[in-house]
């Protein structure tokens, strides 16, 4: 067995994400694939279109043997962290032989070497950083200069160092080595040249739209408008889902919860929210005096060093009420458990070879698996039960849907 592990959100499947499957079973000669994939919230601070056993069902009937959560507690966080978690996870199952990602620049030589600038950290870089910081800069700008300026003094010759920092993907990939590095693994990371629309372009511009493309047009000009940008299983999925809920979900529906909490929560309370500095606080409640939209919101507290994703992620903690202290416990512990989204036959393989080479609680029924976790792991499962209240307490249905963890099993391929 040759396992590749993919890194994910499938928010919503596409033909991107299925030509990510094709090149890593490509490059790899990979048998299996495994993908860790954000549950109910992704990683830029919003609820997932569909729910995450939908999206699933999308990976496995498009190629993906076993989808596997990444816990709230990981998911919804800075590329840093992101990428740590997905690492931590496929790491910590002890069968995964490759990590494969798609990246605008694909050339996995010029990555590497800026990961481990980063991952190490010389003390010449972080003095630049530092610089930048204090002027006000968000991180990702304040670091892409420092960066170049310590390739300057250290006469190191990167090309395209600047236009390579400001993509999406590219980020990720570096972060997703980072961790491999800082966690001394063994898995072979490898990346391929992502095509079509860019990560956030809005607007459908080419047959590989992008996924930020895929749910503006799915939410303002409904499903049969998206048909032909994503593999029939997914298309399917979403008609489900629709039929199912009536509507897609999206950060729209938690205006009402957020400036409530806005109004309810006092400073010292948002101040302990995890990557809130001094002072955000304060803007943050005195500038939702001003409007009860929550994008308007957003764009009113954003600055260069906030930037609106940012914001988004503070405001989604701020719905579940993770602290600071919350985010350093899990990251400071291992991951303890497993928790199956979707598998096929072959899925079931690499199940059972975790099992002999992991430690972790594979959770096949949720009730019985939480009493065996360590508190850092309960607290963190605990999270993702309530980020799944939160996500269908979205929908705005009828009547609520609660405990949904408990009783909706894994999409499971015959």
């Amino acid at each position: 067995m040759k396992v590749a592990g993919l890194i994910t959100e499938y928010n919503p499947f596409h033909h991107g994400h299925r030509i990510h499957i094709e090149k890593t079973r490509e490059l790899t000669g990979a048998s299996h694939l495994v993908a860790v994939m954000s549950g109910s919230f992704v990683q830029r601070g919003e609820p997932a279109v569909v729910d995450k056993w939908t999206r699933a069902e999308m990976a496995v009937k498009s190629g993906v043997d076993l989808v596997v959560e990444l816990p709230f507690t990981y998911a919804v966080q800075t590329a840093e962290l992101f990428a740590l978690g997905g690492i931590r996870i496929l790491e910590a199952i002890g069968v995964t032989d490759y990590l494969v990602f798609g990246s605008e620049s694909g050339d996995i030589g010029i990555l590497n070497d800026i990961a481990t600038i980063l991952a190490e950290e010389p003390p010449l870089f972080k003095g630049y950083l530092k610089e930048h910081l204090e002027r006000g800069n968000s991180f990702s700008v304040s670091r892409s200069l420092a960066l170049e300026e310590f390739l300057l003094h250290e006469k190191i010759h990167m090309s395209n160092t600047s236009e390579i920092l400001k993509k999406s993907n590219n980020i990720l990939g570096i972060e997703y080595l980072k961790a491999l590095k800082k966690t001394k693994s063994s898995i072979t990371p490898l990346t391929f040249q992502r095509i079509g629309d860019g990560y956030r372009e809005r607007e459908i511009k080419s047959k590989i739209a992008s996924a930020t493309g895929i749910r503006h047009s799915l939410k303002s000009a409904g499903p049969e408008s998206v048909k032909d940008y994503m593999p029939d299983p997914s298309y399917g999925a979403i008609i489900k889902f629709l039929q199912e809920y009536g509507r897609v979900n999206g950060l729209e529906n938690y205006s009402q919860i957020i400036n409530y909490l806005l109004c309810f929560l006092g400073p010292e309370k948002i101040a302990d929210l995890f990557d809130v500095e001094v002072g955000l606080e304060n803007r943050l409640k005195n500038l939702s005096l001003a409007t009860s939209d929550v994008f308007q919101l957003i764009e009113s507290v954003s600055t260069k060093r906030y930037t609106e994703t940012r914001i988004q992620r503070l405001l989604i903690h701020m719905l579940l009420g993770i602290s600071r202290k919350d985010v350093l416990e899990a990251y400071a512990v291992q991951p303890g458990y497993l928790r199956i989204l979707g598998s096929n036959s072959k899925g079931f393989q690499i199940i059972n070879s975790i099992k002999e080479n992991s430690s972790l609680e594979i959770i096949n029924k949720l009730s019985d698996s939480i009493n065996k976790l360590d508190q850092v792991n309960k607290d963190i499962l605990q999270r993702d039960i309530l980020a799944t209240d939160l996500y269908f307490l979205g929908l705005n249905l009828n009547k609520p849907l609660r405990n949904m963890d408990f009783k909706i099993s894994p999409y499971i391929q015959k």
